[in-house]
C-alpha cells in the first residue's frame, strides 16, 4: 500500500475502505509517512469529504492508537459530556457533580486545557487553591468508585493519533472538516471510556462551527459514528452567539458555578445543563420520564447534595474547600473597571466573540499550547440579554492585572454591547437534541 495512492484514490472523489484508514492513521504516527504527504490527504479530505463509513473507520484507528481507559470496573452508568467550546461555558461544573449526585451514576471526565478564547475545563479548576488535575489512572478510578465522581487532564496515551493529526490540521488550515472535527471529538470520548456521552454541540458567533445546520451535520455524524462503535451517544445543539452566564474568565467561572450549585442559576446555563442531564439520565431508563429527572436536579440543589459532591471532588483531589464560602480565597485582580451602558433601553445583544477576545487579550486564554494564563482575570456582564437598562448604569465589570491592555480591552467590550428601546424576546438555547 502506498499513501501516493491513497491521495490519488481521494482526489478522485473515491472512498477509502477500513484498511486504507488504519494503514494511513498508523503509518503517520509511527513516522513512516510524511507531514507533507498526510497534509496532501487533508487537503484532498477538505475539498471532497469523507463518508460516514470512512469517518467510523478513521474513529476507530484513532481510539486503537493508543490506551482506552477501562472503567467497567465503575458498573454500567459510567457518563461523559463533552461541549465543542464557547465562551463562558462552565457547564460542565455544574453537570458533574448534579450528575454524581443523582443515585446510580458515575462521572469519569478527562479535559482539556483551553487553546483560543478562554481556559478549558482543567484551567478553570486550576484556579481552585492545589486542585490536583493529574490524577494516576488508579487514583482516578479508586476516586470514582468511592464518591462516583473524578475530574483529571487528558493525557497523550488517548487516541495519540488524534492528537497528531490534529497539530497537522492547525498548521495547514483543515481543522474546519466536518468528518475529522466527528473523528477527533469521539475518538477521544470512546477512549475515555464512558458508556453514555452526551455532547454540547455548539453554534454562533462564539464557537467553532457558525451555522446552525453545519452543527446538526457535525451532531448526527457524531451520534451515527458512537452507535456504529457501540457507544450511547447524544447531542444537544445549543446557541452560542453571546456568552454563557455571567462571568468570563477562570476563576470567575468557578465562583458562578458554585452560585448555580447553590440555587442562583441564570436562566441560560439552567436551560443548558438541565437538558443536557436530563437528555442523558433519560437513556439509562433509571427515571421513569424526564420530568421526574428535572424535579431530581431541582431537589439535589435545592437540598444542598449537588454542592456536597462538588465539595467532596475538590477535597479528594487536594483543593480548598474553603472556596465554596469564601471566594477570596481564589485569588482576585490588581484592579477593576466598569462599563457603563451609553443610553437607556434593553440589552439586545452581547458578541460572544468580542467578549472572547477581549478576555483573551486580558490573559484568560492561551495562545500557544503550553503559555501560561491568568487564571484571576476575565469580565463579569452585570447585566445580560433582555435585562433593562439606565444610562452610566454598570453593564460589566472588567478584572485586569495589566494596564497597557485595557484600552483596546474597553473597545472590545463596549462594542459587544446591541440596545433595543423594547425589550426582546426569549431566546432559545437549545436548538435541537440528536440522538
Amino acid at each position: 500500500m502506498n499513501i501516493i495512492d491513497l491521495i490519488e484514490k481521494k482526489k478522485q472523489k473515491q472512498s477509502l475502505n477500513q484498511e486504507e484508514i488504519e494503514y494511513f492513521v498508523n503509518g503517520y504516527l509511527n513516522g513512516e509517512i510524511e507531514d507533507y504527504q498526510v497534509s496532501a490527504l487533508l487537503m484532498a479530505i477538505y475539498f471532497v469529504g469523507m463518508d460516514i463509513d470512512e469517518t467510523t473507520y478513521l474513529t476507530k484507528a484513532m481510539v486503537d492508537s493508543g490506551e482506552i481507559l477501562d472503567l467497567s470496573s465503575l458498573g454500567e452508568f459510567v457518563i461523559d459530556k463533552h461541549s465543542s467550546g464557547g465562551v463562558g461555558d462552565k457547564i460542565t461544573m455544574m453537570f458533574m457533580p448534579i450528575v454524581a449526585s443523582l443515585g446510580d451514576f458515575k462521572v469519569a471526565k478527562l479535559s482539556g486545557r483551553g487553546l483560543g478564547h478562554t481556559g478549558g475545563t482543567i484551567d478553570k479548576f486550576e484556579s481552585i487553591p492545589n486542585f490536583n488535575v493529574n490524577l494516576a489512572d488508579d487514583i482516578f478510578l479508586n476516586q470514582v468508585k468511592r464518591i462516583n465522581i473524578a475530574l483529571s487532564s487528558q493525557t497523550k496515551t488517548l487516541a495519540p493519533a488524534d492528537g497528531k493529526i490534529y497539530a497537522l490540521r492547525d498548521v495547514t488550515a483543515t481543522v474546519n472538516i466536518i468528518p475529522l472535527i466527528a473523528s477527533s471529538i469521539v475518538s477521544k470520548k470512546i477512549a475515555s471510556g464512558a458508556n453514555y456521552i452526551v455532547l454540547d454541540v455548539k453554534y454562533g458567533i462564539g464557537a467553532f462551527i457558525k451555522s446552525k445546520e453545519d452543527a446538526l451535520i457535525l451532531a448526527k455524524t457524531m451520534v451515527e459514528v458512537g452507535k456504529r462503535l457501540g457507544k450511547k451517544i447524544i447531542a444537544c445543539i445549543t446557541d452560542m452567539n453571546m456568552p454563557l452566564g455571567h462571568a468570563v474568565g477562570n476563576s470567575l467561572e468557578i465562583i458562578e458555578a458554585i452560585e448555580f450549585l447553590k440555587g442562583n442559576m441564570p436562566n441560560d446555563l439552567k436551560e443548558i445543563t438541565y437538558s443536557l442531564i436530563s437528555t442523558i439520565i433519560d437513556k439509562t431508563n433509571k427515571f421513569k420520564t424526564k420530568n421526574d429527572i428535572i424535579n431530581a436536579i431541582d431537589e439535589s440543589i435545592r437540598s444542598g447534595k449537588a454542592l456536597n459532591v462538588f465539595k467532596t471532588m475538590i477535597e479528594a483531589q487536594n483543593g480548598n474547600s474553603q472556596i465554596l464560602d469564601d471566594y477570596s480565597l481564589l485569588g482576585t485582580t490588581k484592579n477593576k473597571h466598569f462599563i457603563k451602558a451609553k443610553q437607556d433601553g434593553f440589552i439586545d445583544n452581547i458578541d460572544a466573540l468580542k467578549i472572547a477576545k477581549a478576555c483573551k487579550l486580558l490573559g484568560a486564554g492561551r495562545i500557544k499550547k503550553d503559555e501560561k494564563i491568568d487564571l484571576n482575570v476575565g469580565i463579569y456582564l452585570n447585566k445580560h440579554y433582555g435585562d433593562k437598562v439606565n444610562e452610566n448604569e454598570t453593564i460589566a465589570t472588567i478584572y485586569y492585572n495589566d494596564e497597557k491592555k485595557l484600552n483596546e480591552v474597553l473597545q472590545y467590550v463596549n462594542k459587544s454591547f446591541e440596545y433595543k428601546e423594547i425589550k426582546p424576546p426569549e431566546r432559545k438555547l437549545v436548538y435541537q437534541i440528536v440522538e
